[in-house]
């Protein structure tokens, strides 16, 4: 019975990793990150969403100040900007087929078979995805850039949770480690 019980979370936490993706960066490879210890945030363009750029830009502020990070207007030696967009995904169709074959003492047999599953609600999925740019204030040159996506169905707690997770990931990465 133990054995069942590590099994089952370790299926677990594989699904659940799967579901996760792995966000995107790149960088100026001759820029000293070490330097950084303040940033400012700079509002993206004019934004048809409000809600998902404020989610945004407060999970940006959040998250660098738990990685140690001070937000300062005056003294900021990295500035923080970020665009954002919401594709529609064809969602799978459900159509399955299965090949097998087998052999059963001195016989054998292929087997062919088929699943077809019926869509129920929107046949497209949303997908938003982050993109998240760090400059240097001095040069106005991008110095990091990360992306990451999460697909969402509705708004609310869901998609500003989703939407912290996903900053998060992002700035999981940054600064880089060399």
């Amino acid at each position: 019975m133990k054995s069942f019980n590590v099994i089952s979370v370790l299926l677990s936490s594989m699904l659940l990793s799967a579901c996760t993706s792995t966000p995107k960066s790149d960088y100026d490879v001759d820029y000293d990150f070490t330097q950084l210890r303040t940033f400012q945030q700079q509002a993206p363009a004019q934004s048809n969403d409000p809600l998902s750029a404020s989610r945004i830009q407060i999970a940006i502020a959040n998250t660098l100040e738990e990685e140690g990070f001070t937000q300062d207007k005056n003294t900021a030696n990295f500035q923080v900007t970020f665009g954002y967009r919401i594709d529609d995904k064809p969602k799978d169709s459900g159509l399955s087929i299965g090949l097998g074959t087998g052999t059963w003492g001195s016989s054998g047999g292929v087997s062919v078979g088929t699943n077809v599953g019926v869509p129920i609600g929107s046949s497209t999925a949303k997908i938003q995805t982050i993109q998240i740019d760090i400059i240097d204030p001095v040069t106005n040159r991008l110095i990091w850039r990360g992306s990451d996506s999460f697909n969402f169905d509705a708004g609310g707690e869901q998609k500003a949770a989703d939407t912290q997770a996903t900053v998060s990931n992002i700035l999981s990465q940054f600064p880089p480690k060399k």
